[in-house]
């Protein structure tokens, strides 16, 4: 029987108040080609691209707005596939960007990526294909890990499988981020400054926590790349001590790092935990 343990006892908890920041480029100047900066929510971002490019164009410069876009709109320079390329000055842990692929009348859509690093290092990556194919599909291109990131690549992954009207490129718009340590926190956190993982565990493991009010509570696992490995609960808690069982066994996960992730509607707190045969 293969025994499993938890390394880390009490983890400290280390995010606050998790709040969105939109990026629109409104007050990027028009014309200007990349790189450049822009900042929102007192978060940086430098936009930077390879050989052609992206510019800072108005949103109808096709002669029509895609839904959703306004204002300003990061714009491709050529027709050639070209990588987006976007660093913070902060570390991130949530990052989304609406996007919109060259496709005229097609039954279906491009996929997109997203990949996110962390000093250079790899950390996670997430695809994205339209919902609703037709002509210039809107949607966002979105990717969520717990143990941060600084910066991420936007890439046009494949073509549609079966459109035969297309171009290898796309327009962009509506960026929005959300820091791994908020600036600012305007409501008490639900969570007691300490969990408590009991150790030694065989296949399963007890986790205890606190709660400072009454909150509706989602409690999830992910690895290192920040895959989803399970979730453990989601529901409304009142104030006091709780558990919640994790049965690693079960997952039939390797050994080696992954991360805690309790969250409410406005926080969202992650924790280390060390995994070994």
């Amino acid at each position: 029987m293969k025994r499993w343990y938890l390394l880390f006892l009490v983890i400290q908890v280390s995010s606050a108040y998790a709040q969105s920041v939109l990026f629109d480029f409104d007050n990027a100047p028009i014309y200007t080609s990349l790189p450049l900066d822009q900042t929102a929510g007192g978060i940086t971002a430098h936009l930077s691209a390879p050989s052609s490019g992206y510019s800072i164009q108005q949103a109808d410069v096709l002669g029509f707005t895609p839904p959703g876009f306004a204002g300003h709109i990061i714009y491709p320079n050529s027709i050639y596939m070209t990588d987006l390329y976007i660093s913070f000055d902060q570390m991130l842990t949530k990052f989304s960007i609406m996007y919109c692929c060259q496709e005229l009348g097609c039954d279906d859509a491009a996929t997109m990526r997203v990949t996110a690093y962390k000093s250079g290092t790899y950390v996670g990556t997430t695809t994205k294909t339209a919902a609703n194919p037709g002509t210039w599909p809107v949607d966002s291109l979105k990717c969520s890990f717990p143990q941060g990131f600084d910066s991420v690549v936007i890439h046009y992954d494949s073509a549609p499988p079966t459109c035969q009207d297309y171009g290898v490129i796309y327009l962009a718009d509506n960026m929005r981020v959300t820091a791994s340590t908020a600036t600012e926190v305007t409501n008490p956190s639900p969570f007691s400054e300490v969990i408590i993982l009991q150790n030694p565990a065989s296949h399963s493991s007890d986790i205890t926590f606190s709660l400072t009010q009454s909150a509706n509570i989602h409690a999830s696992v992910y690895n290192i790349t920040g895959q989803l490995i399970c979730d453990l609960f989601e529901g409304e808690l009142q104030a006091g001590d709780h558990q919640l069982q994790w049965n690693a066994g079960s997952d039939a996960i390797a050994g080696g790092l992954y991360f805690l992730k309790l969250s409410d509607e406005k926080f969202s707190s992650a924790f280390k935990m060390v995994v070994a045969k």
